[in-house]
């Protein structure tokens, strides 16, 4: 079983940044994706991020320049640097991670950027 494990949330002033931390553990082995959605309180789940096992990256528009996800293979974790917070970005942000055509889902951290 996989299990992913999000830590790195909190809160944070308008123009500060954040760093959040996903580790996943079990039963990985081979090509795996991974990256993060965040779901805004009242709102849809909204795709933020993602890195390929090869180190392929893919935005948001509304975080380019802003947000950097980078992962370690070695320690299979992936992080989100988040710079230039807004207050818009507040959300409960969620790392996934895509194995062999599985989706699994971390519990999710909660990020608050005050203004």
């Amino acid at each position: 079983q996989v299990q992913l494990v999000e830590s790195g949330g909190g809160l944070v002033q308008s123009g500060g940044s954040l760093r959040l931390s996903c580790a996943a553990s079990g039963s990985i082995f081979g090509i795996f994706t991974m990256g993060w959605y965040r779901r805004p309180a009242g709102k849809e789940r909204e795709f933020v991020a993602q890195i390929t096992s090869g180190g392929s990256t893919t935005y948001a528009d509304s975080v380019k320049g802003r947000f950097t996800i980078s992962r370690d293979n070695a320690k299979n974790t992936v992080y989100l640097q988040m710079n230039s917070l807004k207050p818009e970005d507040t959300a409960v942000y969620f790392c996934y991670l895509i194995h062999y055509g599985v989706t699994r889902w971390g519990q999710g951290t909660q990020v608050t950027v005050s203004t």
